[in-house]
């Protein structure tokens, strides 16, 4: 048998078994009889329940990580806040998505805007200063943001413009990986975004002589205001 039949051999013999649909897989056995989320917790980073010890954790988690968190007192804060990092930064233009957080804020910058959620030119949108997006958690055991095409207006907003900022609510905030995972199980069913990621501070990479660059596949700036 030829290398190629070989290989065509394994692959018809792959396919046999049809592959599960995301979020069906059964569950492995374990010694503990539990469900797959408590094995993952054995072997995962403890997280306290209660939510001061969540943003405290999560806070220190963004900040190692070069992102800037912070916790507002109400939704009524967030236009002063983004108008402070307009007048900061010279922002220009930004891009957002209609969502209950971003609506009202992102009108009150007073700021031309590339909205993704609506037909719009990708070029107009690498030429926003900053991305402004909700997301469907924070996670506090990372410091990661959970969004999905969905709840972030698209694939690239989140992407393209240099700075992304992170509209979120204080339920929002959960405890570890496990449960972001069952929360998109839970919130998607069957019906999965295209597109669902984990953004673990700014983009980055260190390929060059280890030097951390930040920016270098996306955005270089991250800011995550919590309400």
């Amino acid at each position: 048998m030829s290398e190629k039949e070989n290989i065509l051999a394994r692959v018809r013999e792959a396919l046999r078994v049809p592959a599960p649909w995301p979020g069906h897989s059964p569950a492995p056995s374990n010694r503990t009889g539990g469900p797959p989320s408590d094995n993952a917790r054995q072997w995962l980073p403890s997280v306290r329940p209660s939510f001061d010890d969540q943003v405290a954790l999560f806070r220190k988690n963004a900040g190692d990580l070069k992102a800037e968190f912070f916790l507002l007192e109400g939704v009524d804060e967030l236009p002063a806040k983004l108008a402070q990092l307009r007048e900061t930064e010279g922002w220009k233009k930004i891009g957002t998505h209609d969502g209950e957080l971003t609506t009202a804020a992102c009108r009150a910058l007073d700021l031309p805007t590339c909205r993704t959620d609506h037909p719009y030119d990708a070029k107009d949108l690498e030429t926003c200063d900053a991305g402004i997006t909700e997301c469907d958690a924070l996670i506090a055991q990372t410091g990661s943001v959970l969004l999905t095409s969905r709840s972030a207006g698209g694939r690239a907003l989140s992407v393209l413009p240099p700075h992304h900022v992170v509209l979120a609510r204080r339920e929002q905030l959960i405890s570890d990986l496990p449960e972001a995972f069952a929360l998109l199980k839970r919130k998607y069913q069957s019906n999965y975004p295209s597109f669902m990621t984990l953004i673990t501070g700014p983009s980055r990479t260190g390929d060059i002589e280890r030097i951390l660059v930040l920016g270098a596949h996306g955005p270089k700036k991250l800011t995550i205001f919590c309400v």
